[in-house]
């Protein structure tokens, strides 16, 4: 995908003012990357589908569009400020570092987004429920389920966009019965998944 193919499927899907909200984030992250390493250097010329698409993609496999939406280790913006411009329900981003939650704030401020909120903390010390919980960055799909059950209700549904999965992780996926999961292919590259998980709504935890 082109950045020009990239910007096309987000007009496509959620219009030329959203897709213009998008393009103006996408320079502040290209502007603030000279200060602090948001994104890698090797990305930036490929910001609009390895970062943009590939956050807006996760709209997509939302289980209960209008909900509450929490993403955990947002860092300079995906997938929770792609999220939080694509739509209107609240949103809220949780980045421990101080530089990082700054930013996310002002482009918060400078955007408009009344709906989204930048946690600077831990997601342990969240609080509130969700229905989509997503996390880019995490190098624990355990530790995670783990770190931020206190936010998820019966409903939840876990949108984990990983890299390559590793068979050991999702056989220790399959082994908690409480969980189901799927996984779904990136549109932005095919070495590249969306872990789906959800509760096992036929066994109680």
């Amino acid at each position: 995908m082109t950045e020009d193919e990239a910007r096309a499927w987000c007009v496509a899907r959620f219009g030329e003012e959203r897709a213009a909200h998008v393009a103006r984030f996408l320079d502040m992250v290209r502007e603030e990357n000279s200060r602090q390493n948001l994104i890698s250097p090797a990305s930036v010329e490929t910001i609009w589908s390895r970062h943009g698409i590939d956050s807006a993609q996760l709209l997509f496999h939302v289980k209960q569009p209008g909900g509450a939406w929490l993403d955990v280790g947002t860092g300079g913006g995906f997938p929770g400020m792609i999220v939080a411009i694509l739509r209107d329900e609240p949103v809220t981003m949780v980045e421990p570092r101080k530089k990082r939650a700054a930013f996310l704030q002002e482009c918060v401020d400078r955007l408009g987004l009344r709906h989204a909120t930048v946690a600077a903390s831990k997601v342990e010390g969240v609080e509130g429920r969700f229905t989509t919980i997503s996390a880019r960055a995490v190098a624990s799909v355990e530790k995670l389920l783990q770190a931020a059950e206190h936010c998820a209700t019966p409903e939840t549904r876990w949108i984990l966009p990983r890299g390559r999965i590793e068979a050991e992780e999702l056989a220790r996926l399959q082994r908690d019965r409480t969980r189901v999961f799927h996984v779904e292919h990136s549109l932005t590259d095919p070495q590249s998944s969306i872990l789906i998980v959800d509760r096992n709504q036929g066994r109680a935890r």
